[in-house]
Parts: structure tokens; C-alpha cells; sequence
């Protein structure tokens, strides 16, 4: 009995803490959208209704905190569903699909999404030494090596959020505190249950982290043409290993996974840059625009042209 009076009081001070901080978020971002907060590499993100088609768009690394509402995201073959007090970690940039399933203008869907720069992660294991997580030898889960995944926040977790954000009321506070309230998130994280996976990106010898530089090539070179060969020697791989690998982390091949990139990258051409789609389609490495278009509407469901002009009139609704 003591033991569950104790569960039933720590899931109280939870939900005073979650309602806490939808307070503070609907504060901070009274409208739709995703804000950058004064404080370095947090964002904030709300809406006010749920979406009946997928948005598109590229994951950096970073820890995404679900706080109300509900979303359920698309990355290759791997489909994550989240909501209240759940939290995602991505090790490594992803293209991924979403949609926000549960949502109101009484109760908007809001998250709060935090970068995380690789040396961060990398200078917290090195400090935790040998109380760092490991993935024992052993581990089969087909999951580990994703580079999505999804847990539940505990109450230091959760404490830890809500203390960081606090500080957009305290300015003078927040580039002494913030850096500190950053490392407890982080260190949180890694002594969860996600801590061994994210720790397998960090290592430097490890599969994962190999996978994690060819993503970073392929991403800084999309537009170039694919070549897994020279792909597997910089990651010290055989070719058959390097696929196999990186289907594991990213749930797609290498092909599609800069097809994905590529589209992405026409897409926010056009929208913001106001190139044509033919333009779009040679910058970032197509040969045909006709081949490109029949792509795009793969992906995002509509021509180019069409696509372009409805994300436009969605921003002038919501503006």
C-alpha cells in the first residue's frame, strides 16, 4: 500500500508539472505554429487541430517532448505513435512524415523540441565514465540500432523540462542556467531507457556511429550522384554490411533515403526561394523534371506546382 500511495502521489505531481507546463507553452506560442524560444536550441510547437495528411520534413538530432495532444510519425517502414509526457530522441538527421492526431482549440497539441549538437552527448558519456549506458552484448531487439525512438518521461525528466523552460521568464538567469538545465535533460536521457541507443551513435567505433557519418554525407551531398561503394570505404564497410546497417537506423535504403533529402530540398526551393520546379529539380540533382515530378507526387501527394500553392495558402490562413 505505502508503495502505491507513493505511485499514485508521483503521477499527481506529474500532471501538475504537465499542466504547468501547457500553461507555459500556450504562453509562449498563442497561435499554430513551431517558435524558436529565446533560449538556445528549443522550440516550441503547437496546434490547434489535427491534420488529416502527413507532413513532410527532415528530424536533426534532437529530443522532442510530447505535453498534450497526440501525433503519430512515419519514418520508412516504422510507424511511432506518442502522446502526453512520451518523448522522442532522434540520434540522426531523418526525413520523416507526421501527422497530429488529437488536438483541439481547448487543448492543442504542444511539444517541446530540443537540438542536441553530438558533442553534447559525446562530452556526457565521457564524463559519466563508467556509469555511462551500454548495450549489452547479448541486445537483440531489432529496435536498437533505429535512429528513432520513443520512451516515457519519468518525474526528474519532467522536472528537468519544466525547469528549463521557466527560465524564459528569467532572461538574466538563463546563460548561467540553461546550459545546466540542458546537461540534466541530457543526462537524464542517457540514464533512461533510451541511454544505451543513443550512446551507440556517440561511440566512435561503433556501427551505428559509422551510419551516423554516411548519413551526415549523404546530407551535405544529396545532390551528388550515389555511390555505396565510396560510401562503405568511408564508413570502413563492406557494401552488404553498410545497407544492411543503415536500413537498421533509418528504416530505408540509401537511395531512398536521398531521394527524401532531395525532395525535401526542391520543396522548401520553391516555397521559399520561388523557384520553378524544373529549377528546383536540376539544383538538387535530377536530370529530368518529368522524372522529378512523378516523384514529388509520390511523396507529398500532389504535383509540385499544386503542392506549392496550397502550403502557400495555408501560410497566409495562418499568418
Amino acid at each position: 500500500m505505502p508503495g502505491e500511495q507513493r505511485s499514485k502521489a508521483v503521477e499527481r505531481e506529474m500532471e501538475a508539472m504537465r499542466k504547468g507546463l501547457v500553461r507555459n507553452i500556450l504562453r509562449w506560442v498563442p497561435e499554430t505554429g513551431m517558435q524558436q524560444s529565446a533560449l538556445a536550441g528549443v522550440g516550441l510547437i503547437r496546434s490547434d487541430v489535427a491534420t488529416t495528411s502527413c507532413i513532410s520534413s527532415v528530424y536533426e538530432p534532437s529530443l522532442g517532448f510530447i505535453v498534450q495532444g497526440e501525433k503519430v510519425l512515419q519514418l520508412g517502414d516504422k510507424e511511432i505513435a506518442y502522446g502526453p509526457l512520451n518523448y522522442l530522441a532522434s540520434s540522426v538527421h531523418l526525413p520523416v512524415s507526421a501527422r497530429v492526431v488529437v488536438a483541439s482549440a481547448e487543448q492543442p497539441y504542444l511539444a517541446v523540441k530540443l537540438v542536441v549538437e553530438p558533442k553534447e552527448v559525446t562530452d556526457l558519456i565521457l564524463e559519466l565514465g563508467e556509469k555511462a549506458p551500454v548495450v549489452e552484448a547479448d541486445f537483440s531487439c531489432p529496435e536498437v540500432n533505429c535512429g528513432l525512438c520513443m520512451a516515457q518521461m519519468d518525474i526528474g525528466l519532467l522536472n528537468a523540462v519544466s525547469r528549463l523552460l521557466n527560465l524564459l521568464d528569467n532572461p538574466a538567469d538563463a546563460p548561467i542556467l540553461a546550459p545546466l538545465a540542458r546537461k540534466e535533460i541530457l543526462y537524464r536521457v542517457l540514464r533512461g531507457e533510451m541511454g544505451a541507443r543513443i550512446r551507440k551513435f556517440a561511440v566512435a567505433d561503433s556501427q551505428a556511429n559509422r551510419i551516423s557519418r554516411v548519413i551526415a554525407l549523404l546530407k551535405d551531398h544529396f545532390a551528388e550522384p550515389l555511390r555505396i561503394r565510396e560510401l562503405a570505404d568511408r564508413a570502413n564497410m563492406s557494401e552488404s554490411s553498410l545497407f544492411h546497417s543503415f536500413k537498421q537506423v533509418t528504416r530505408m535504403s540509401p537511395l531512398q533515403f536521398q531521394k527524401k533529402l532531395r525532395l525535401h530540398e526542391a520543396r522548401r526551393l520553391m516555397l521559399s526561394e520561388g523557384l520553378e520546379a524544373a529549377s528546383a529539380s536540376y539544383r538538387v540533382g535530377y536530370e529530368s523534371p518529368s522524372h522529378f515530378s512523378r516523384e514529388y507526387s509520390r511523396m507529398f501527394g500532389a504535383p509540385p506546382r499544386a503542392d506549392v500553392n496550397k502550403l502557400r495558402g495555408e501560410q497566409q490562413v495562418s499568418a
